[in-house]
């Protein structure tokens, strides 16, 4: 239903009240439609997900006001008519941008000049020096709201990764050893922990000023989590790429089961080939793995 598509999250929340904020403080003094607009488009960019795509975004906006206002000024000294000014600005705007190798879209300059060039009374630097303000203001409200009002946390998603990880390890082990001589693929496994560094980035690209020293400790924890599952994935794919699944130690069966796994291989182990020391060599790190990032996932969780 489409009802329960539509979800209304804190970042859209946080985004309407930079808005209004900025708008309401661009208000005072003296209210035009170009002044609100720059505010708001400040005050939008700056609500990111992360605190480093907010300064990043913050910057880009102030980048692209400066460029375009000082365009906008050089080229109104010159007498020409307004499409040519405007044209050759927007050029300039975006080969300088190039030039320079700046990775923001030239949009905001390119539309700063056009305003400058095709607005016949416009007083050039009091427009220039009025936009850059009211950006500023835009971006200072949606930058404080974004990072001091409910910054973005995606431990829990990060935490549900990890258990989603260790079910996938079951999982496979419970394929490699199911009876029949298909060996599983560790495809999901790769997938899940590209997922989870993903998650991991965002984390720590974000600041969360409130318990700044809490976050470091999870990090570093997460972290430990990460190695893990980078060692358990290559210790899959190297069973994934065997001849055949081996036949289990008892000791092996008996972890397996003891973690849960539904073991339905009942082969005794007698005259073990090459390959049943093998498979169970890594199966016994593949436990010992996953038993170290349960331990780092609950020391987390306590700290």
């Amino acid at each position: 239903m489409i009802s329960e598509r539509i979800r209304i999250g804190p970042r859209t929340i946080k985004t309407a009240a930079a808005v209004i904020i900025a708008m309401v403080i661009v208000h005072f003094y003296g209210t035009t439609a170009s002044r609100l607009t720059f505010a708001m488009l400040g005050a939008m960019a700056a609500v990111e997900q992360t605190f480093k795509d907010s300064l990043r975004s913050c910057l880009a906006q102030i980048v692209g006001v400066l460029f375009g206002s000082v365009v906008g000024v050089v080229l109104l000294a010159i007498p020409m008519h307004p499409l040519l000014r405007t044209g050759i600005g927007i050029v300039l705007s975006i080969t300088l941008y190039n030039t320079f190798r700046i990775r923001f879209s030239p949009s905001l300059p390119c539309l700063i000049v056009l305003t400058l060039c095709i607005t016949p009374d416009i007083t050039p630097l009091s427009y220039a020096a009025g936009r850059i303000w009211d950006t500023a203001i835009g971006l200072g409200v949606g930058f404080a709201i974004n990072t001091l009002v409910l910054p973005y946390d995606n431990s829990r998603q990060i935490r549900d990764s990890i258990e989603s990880l260790d079910r996938e390890v079951l999982r496979f082990l419970e394929e490699m050893f199911d009876g029949d001589e298909v060996l599983p693929d560790a495809a999901r496994m790769e997938e899940k922990v590209s997922i989870m560094a993903q998650q991991l980035t965002v984390f720590t690209n974000q600041r969360l000023w409130m318990r700044r020293s809490a976050q470091k400790q999870q990090i570093a924890s997460f972290r430990v989590c990460q190695s893990k599952a980078r060692e358990l994935l290559a210790r899959m794919e190297i069973l994934s790429h065997m001849e055949r699944p081996g036949r289990l130690t008892k000791e092996n069966r008996r972890k397996l089961r003891a973690a849960g796994a539904q073991i339905r291989d009942n082969r005794p182990l007698r005259n073990p080939k090459e390959w049943d020391i093998v498979v169970n060599y890594h199966v016994n790190q593949i436990l010992k793995l996953r038993k170290e990032l349960l331990e780092a996932l609950r020391e987390e969780k306590v700290g």
